[in-house]
């Protein structure tokens, strides 16, 4: 019997609706959308368009406010980046993120460092997320842009968006979210229009690897000062040249569009799923990572005492897939920075495992994976 897999906030699996629109914009429909001479470009630029619907209506936003990437590395990238230039003519060249940002946020902070930028990141405590105050606190006349996730991609903890708009109520500040664990997920925090910036990625809500996009809010009648990263063409108003991935950007969409149809349902099942785990472990004595109120209910990190988690992930290969923190950072052996930040030991940050499942994760035999990890205990 395979493993199931358990890994879904690395990657999802494609929702079969998205696999089919997928397919269809590879086979059938093929035009390139920047075609106008004939009916399969314009079809594709038909698809494209509406993408752009769909994908804004899970923010609230509008068509011409959605440019598509490859993911939200790269729409993490350009967001901060690309504000650069903006941010040296002004003056104003301190940025505010947090300590458990994403390596796509924290790795481009930290060039801007380099290049005489001041970064402050913003410190957790034991329970996972970034206090508004502390923000507050931060906030100065020449800060440009703030730099916040929705939910962190170990823990699965949301993080206060809401409060954090409003420290910058009165502050014209960018703010900037990675929204990568929660677009399509945690709807009302991307509905504040105080978010300038909002960066997706399609592998988190069931679409294919590869596309993803940057929500860039408009203030009044302007859009944040961004300068592309790459020049070529005049695709995504300059931003992103190259032609566009009309299956990919077609699939976006239609998962965007099941995302908001369906969020309900898939919600009761990922919360199922999450009481079935922690009734069958707790016997166990497992140790829950942060504060639990504010986790997603498709996500665990726990630690078992006394069990390094590279042991046990092997213990367990032929059950369940899981991880042991962030994909993108799986080459490295080092304790998480997420966990350190939240006051973990190395020893303590390397006993935790990341078990992540979604709505089409079929069923899970908890009480097998409870027994196999009291053998190895």
């Amino acid at each position: 019997m395979s493993a199931i897999y358990l890994d879904c906030n690395a990657t999802t699996p494609i929702d079969p609706a998205v696999s089919q629109s997928l397919m269809h914009y590879l086979t059938e429909e093929y035009g390139n959308e920047g075609s106008r001479t004939h009916e399969f470009g314009v079809r594709a630029k038909q698809a494209v368009q509406k993408a752009r619907d769909q994908v804004a209506a899970v923010v609230a936003a509008t068509r011409d406010e959605v440019i598509f990437t490859s993911g939200a590395t790269e729409s993490n990238n350009l967001a901060i980046l690309g504000l650069r230039a903006s941010a040296k003519e002004l003056g104003k060249t301190h940025i505010i993120t947090s300590a458990i940002e994403h390596k796509a946020v924290l790795e481009p902070c930290r060039l801007l460092e380099r290049e005489g930028f001041e970064i402050t990141r913003l410190p957790v405590d034991s329970r996972g997320f970034v206090d508004p105050d502390a923000l507050r606190i931060e906030l100065r006349a020449d800060t440009f842009l703030v730099s916040i996730m929705q939910v962190n991609n170990e823990t699965g903890i949301r993080q206060p968006l809401d409060e954090v708009a409003d420290v910058l109520t009165d502050h014209p500040a960018y703010f900037h979210t990675d929204a990568a664990q929660g677009f399509g997920k945690d709807f009302e925090p991307l509905r504040n229009s105080r978010i300038d910036l909002i960066s997706i990625s399609g592998h988190k809500i069931y679409a294919p690897q590869g596309i993803g996009a940057l929500i860039m809010r408009k203030r009044t009648h302007d859009r944040p000062p961004i300068q592309p990263l790459i020049h070529g063409g005049g695709q995504e108003r300059g931003l992103r040249p190259g032609t566009l991935p009309v299956a990919l950007i077609a699939a976006l969409g239609m998962a965007a569009e099941i995302a908001m149809r369906d969020q309900k349902k898939r919600q009761q099942a990922c919360h199922r799923v999450r009481r079935q785990a922690i009734d069958a472990l707790s016997s166990l004595n497992p140790k829950l990572t942060g504060d639990q109120s504010l986790v997603m209910d498709h996500v665990l990190n726990l630690a078992f005492p006394g069990l390094d988690s590279e042991a046990l992930i092997v213990a367990l290969k032929d059950l369940i897939a899981i991880s042991n923190g962030s994909a993108c950072t799986s080459s490295s052996y080092s304790p998480s920075h997420v966990l350190k930040a939240m006051g973990m030991s190395d020893d303590e940050a390397n006993s935790c495992i990341r078990i992540s499942w979604c709505h089409l994760t079929p069923v899970i035999d908890w009480e097998a994976i409870a027994h196999r990890i009291k053998k190895i205990h």
